[in-house]
């Protein structure tokens, strides 16, 4: 048998070099969150699962484990027939479960007397996850970041893309979020991870980050959505050189209104979210702006929202929160289109912004 059980900060240190990372919990347990690139090997699915702890609780250890013992050889024996006829003798999977236990130590067990060296988390992903807890300070602080500034709709995210493309170091927390970080930042049809699941994804953008290069990220609140960004983080950011973005009024309205098509292919959703509005900004205002919408006058409405809700305070609160925002150098994109923002990312790449 070839089984080497190893520490969780082991396994992430060595994250990149296992042939496969496999998950032996199950599916649900998976998609709540689940180590970077692990794939779903349940040795009980979900189903299962509830079955064998109801046995356990109700009846006996004993008779769940029986149970339990046959649906995991033959949810093992479905893996093996497959998922690893084709795998090479030198194949090295890194397996874990909820807290190291029986499910990834009956996968390990087969699979390492099979011949394959395989690597086993000792505490399972509960032992990962307080590892993530812990090192996403460490992985904040040794980077330089850039903040990316201003108001709404002033090209911030479009920016990152860009500088992205460019080859820049880009950490997107509304990407990773699937949020746009307001009361309207909602996206269709696209429900957020969990906040592990966020946590994880984060601290796995940070630790591949080269610390020798600036990492550009957009200023955030604490919340992106219903996340909350890592508290360490957040102190490295707001201590962190910032880059302010201008854009003409009329440049951020239609910014927002093709990155926002989806209120305008969608009124009854818009009227939705601007409800929310209504403790904040009055029912009169409220009401008015849904006036408009129904006599099509979005623009209007887009304006409306910038120039009463998202800009008054702005300044304000950025320069409160962001230690050098006041001294902050200003960008100014020709306008808000991709070309545009493609462009100036180039410059800021090149050294000439």
């Amino acid at each position: 048998m070839s089984v080497h059980l190893i520490s969780a900060a082991q396994a992430m240190a060595q994250l990149d070099q296992f042939d496969a990372i496999l998950d032996a919990r199950s599916e649900g347990e998976h998609a709540e969150d689940h180590l970077p690139g692990a794939q779903s090997w349940p040795s009980l699915n979900n189903e299962e699962r509830v079955r064998v702890g109801t046995l356990y609780k109700q009846v006996s250890p004993f008779e769940a484990q029986k149970i339990g013992a046959a649906l995991v050889a033959k949810n093992i024996a479905h893996h093996i027939e497959t998922r690893v006829m084709d795998k090479p003798k030198n194949w090295q999977p890194l397996i874990y479960c909820w807290r190291g236990g029986k499910r990834s130590n009956s996968l390990a067990l087969i699979l390492g007397q099979i011949g394959f060296k395989v690597h086993l988390i000792e505490g399972g992903y509960k032992a990962f996850r307080k590892e993530v807890m812990e090192d996403t300070p460490r992985q904040a602080q040794r980077l330089q970041f850039q903040v990316l500034c201003g108001p709404t709709g002033s090209g911030k995210t479009r920016l990152l893309q860009a500088l992205a493309q460019e080859g820049a170091q880009v950490l997107d927390l509304e990407a990773i979020a699937v949020h746009r970080s307001s009361v309207l930042g909602l996206i269709p049809g696209q429900p957020q991870p969990t906040q592990k699941a966020f946590d994880t994804q984060v601290w796995d953008a940070l630790r591949r980050f080269d610390p020798a290069r600036p990492v550009y990220v957009e200023a955030e609140s604490k919340k992106v959505g219903n996340l909350t960004v890592p508290a360490e983080l957040m102190v490295a950011m707001r201590a962190s050189p910032c880059i302010r973005m201008e854009l003409s009024l009329e440049n951020r309205v239609d910014l927002l209104m093709e990155d926002y098509a989806f209120f305008t292919q969608d009124t009854a959703f818009f009227v939705d979210r601007l409800e929310r509005l209504v403790a904040l900004r009055g029912k009169a205002v409220v009401d008015a702006w849904k006036e408009k919408i129904a006599l099509g006058q979005m623009r209007e409405v887009v304006a409306d929202l910038l120039n009463l809700h998202y800009d008054p305070g702005y300044e304000t609160s950025t320069g409160k929160n962001f230690v050098h925002y006041n001294k902050a150098p200003v960008v100014v994109p020709q306008s808000h289109s991709l070309a545009h923002m493609q462009a100036l990312a180039q410059q800021m790449v090149q050294g000439r912004v």
